[in-house]
């Protein structure tokens, strides 16, 4: 399945909660609007978060 900005996966996306703080929101939606700028995809808070996170995993060793 084709999923949006320019990667495939077939994951399922689950809704959560998370509280980050405000400059942290200001930070990743500015990252959203330039990867949608420089990419010519949209890209929301969402989509940056789940990059972040999966970066995360993947550097402390649990994503490959």
């Amino acid at each position: 399945m084709s999923g949006h900005h320019g990667h495939d996966h077939d994951d399922v996306l689950v809704e959560v909660k998370i509280e980050l703080e405000e400059e942290h929101i200001e930070a990743l939606n500015e990252l959203a609007k330039k990867y949608s700028n420089e990419l010519k995809q949209d890209w929301d808070l969402g989509a940056v978060v789940r990059v972040a996170v999966g970066n995360f995993l993947n550097t402390i060793g649990k994503l490959t």
